[in-house]
């Protein structure tokens, strides 16, 4: 399939949130340079992203599935999720404080993530295909951002805005598929010990196997599939918490353990210089 070149209202989408990202200064929506409602405009922005970022040397390490939830679908006049890409930048390892500035608007949402152990070049994949292409389970803990400011965004930007992607964290413990049953997990999040959010494996389209089964046709209709070694943040199994420095965050998901995030602040930062 020959990509065709990104049109001018697509290069123009692209720059405003690369500077953004650059700058740190978020930017206006960009549903207003694109055509109304035009999702594939859209993911032309993304893939120009996309695209860019390899050619910078950043290496693509999976995806992530957004608006997994029907009441941010309904909300947002969608009947089905977005994806993003992830790079191994956005990874970041337990225990290791997040910087101050290096979001823009961060939230956090606890996920199950999914390492996939073969490829899924199937358009139309059954959940036979899924369980046997996954290697193992992780509770992950997605820390999604918006260059857009006040998140005032619908589908095409955050579309745009490769599916508001941000960092994410994973749990140490792999846990294979036949020992969780995913739809029927509990999750419950914390900030700074305080209850925060709490979901089900059944709130992410029914089971996050439903989320990955939608994003292997969908990428394998695109001709982009989903390949072994793949990272899948599949949605978010309880609403998004609003972080800021200084905020420490741990998702417990029953049956896949426990999975910790912590924000810098400005002041514990400057304190080591």
């Amino acid at each position: 399939m020959t990509a065709r070149e990104p049109g001018d209202a697509v290069v123009k989408a692209a720059a405003v949130l690369e500077e953004a990202t650059r700058s740190g200064v978020p930017c206006a929506p960009v549903r207003s340079l694109l055509p109304e409602a035009d999702i594939e405009a859209a993911y032309a922005v993304q893939r120009l992203h996309v695209e860019r970022a390899v050619a910078e040397g950043r290496r693509p390490v999976g995806r992530k599935i957004g608006l997994t939830s029907p009441a941010v679908q309904h909300q947002l006049g969608v009947d089905q999720p977005d994806f993003g890409a992830l790079f191994a930048d956005m990874a970041v390892p337990e225990g290791q404080p997040i910087a101050p500035g290096r979001l823009l608007q961060p939230k956090v949402e606890a996920e199950v993530a999914l390492v996939l152990g073969a490829d899924l070049p199937y358009r139309d994949p059954t959940v036979a295909d899924l369980l046997r292409a996954t290697a193992f389970a992780l509770p992950a803990l997605e820390i999604v951002d918006s260059r857009i400011a006040d998140w005032d965004i619908t589908l095409v930007d955050t579309v745009a805005d490769n599916a508001s992607c941000g960092l994410f964290v994973l749990g140490g413990t792999p846990v294979p598929l036949d020992r969780v049953d995913l739809r029927a997990v509990t999750m419950h999040l914390t900030r700074n010990g305080a209850s925060a959010s709490s979901g089900t494996g059944a709130d992410c389209l029914g089971s996050p196997l439903t989320a990955a089964l939608w994003l292997a046709a969908t990428l394998a209709r695109l001709g982009d599939p989903l390949k072994a070694g793949d990272i899948l943040l599949t949605g978010a199994l309880g609403p998004m918490v609003v972080a800021g420095e200084g905020d420490a965050f741990t998702a417990h998901i029953e049956g896949l353990g426990t999975v910790t995030a912590a924000f810098a602040s400005a002041v514990s930062e400057g304190a080591g210089a």
